[in-house]
């Protein structure tokens, strides 16, 4: 028995939609929520969640915040959100984030070079603006992190991680993708290799060394199968490596996917209790 991609990718989208949209609306009914805030690259993931918000809430109920840094975010990425936000007639505003990174350089202590570091600042810093837009009109932060990124942990602690809930947490890249197709999504932005653009010429498969097409293939084997490694190389055909690094990132984000460590005190069973 051979896995493919096609087994990753082969599920009911409608009921995708269905249950993202139930998700969604359940929230904004617990929330009383007055508008959903959300950053809009022009890259797969948030093109995806802007179609669906836009058909699920009321145009002035969606505000889209493109937040590019002119250093690392290439032109035509800005136009593919802009272009998108507009046919989908939901508010948007573009916010140049270039002299916000820069006021971060306290000379000779810290200097603002193209390097993660920076690249994670960027994240935070259109972190910060969402919320910011968010509290300021009484609104909720959508998250665009997809399941892929998520189990490996391929996104900023506290920047794009960061969010109020997380409507595409339940797919991966390729299936997100797909469900871009399915909404209509232009051609040019689906076909986009997945870029996170956090530093001049940042590609995902320049970081990691693998195209998501493999990622989520061993990722779908691992955690939804529940094969093990050497079952998952003999069904997929996928080198070794690429499942042990996809282990390994995965053991070494675990802290970014729960809250910090609390010490628990003798007397106390649980210090945070959800009520």
């Amino acid at each position: 028995m051979k896995i493919t991609i096609k087994d990753v990718i082969s599920i009911s989208y409608d009921t995708v939609i269905e249950h993202i949209s139930s998700f969604v609306k359940s929230i904004i009914e617990k929330t009383s929520t007055r508008i959903v805030v959300m950053g809009l690259s022009g890259g797969i993931d948030s093109s995806v969640l802007l179609a669906i918000l836009a058909h699920l809430l009321p145009e002035k109920n969606v505000v889209a915040l493109i937040m590019p840094d002119s250093r690392s975010t290439p032109e035509e990425d800005v136009d593919d959100a802009i272009n998108l936000a507009e046919s989908l007639g939901v508010k948007y505003h573009v916010f140049y984030i270039d002299k916000i990174v820069d006021s971060y350089t306290i000379a000779p202590f810290v200097e603002i070079r193209e390097d993660m570091a920076t690249g994670n600042l960027r994240a935070r810093v259109r972190m910060n603006l969402l919320y910011y837009y968010a509290n300021k009109y009484g609104g909720l932060v959508a998250g665009t992190s997809d399941r892929s990124e998520i189990l490996i942990g391929y996104f900023t602690k506290y920047g794009d991680g960061a969010a109020d809930f997380l409507p595409l947490g339940c797919l991966y890249k390729t299936q997100v993708r797909e469900l871009g197709k399915r909404l209509g999504v232009p051609g040019r932005i689906t076909s986009k290799p997945s870029a996170p653009r956090l530093w001049r010429g940042h590609t995902a498969r320049g970081e990691i060394g693998y195209d998501y097409e493999e990622i989520d293939l061993a990722l779908y084997t691992l955690f939804d199968l529940k094969l093990n490694i050497e079952e998952a190389v003999e069904y997929t055909g996928l080198p070794r490596e690429l499942f042990e690094k996809v282990l390994l990132m995965h053991r070494a984000s675990r802290h970014k996917r729960k809250t910090p460590p609390i010490p628990i005190l003798p007397w106390l069973q649980n210090p945070i209790l959800e009520i």
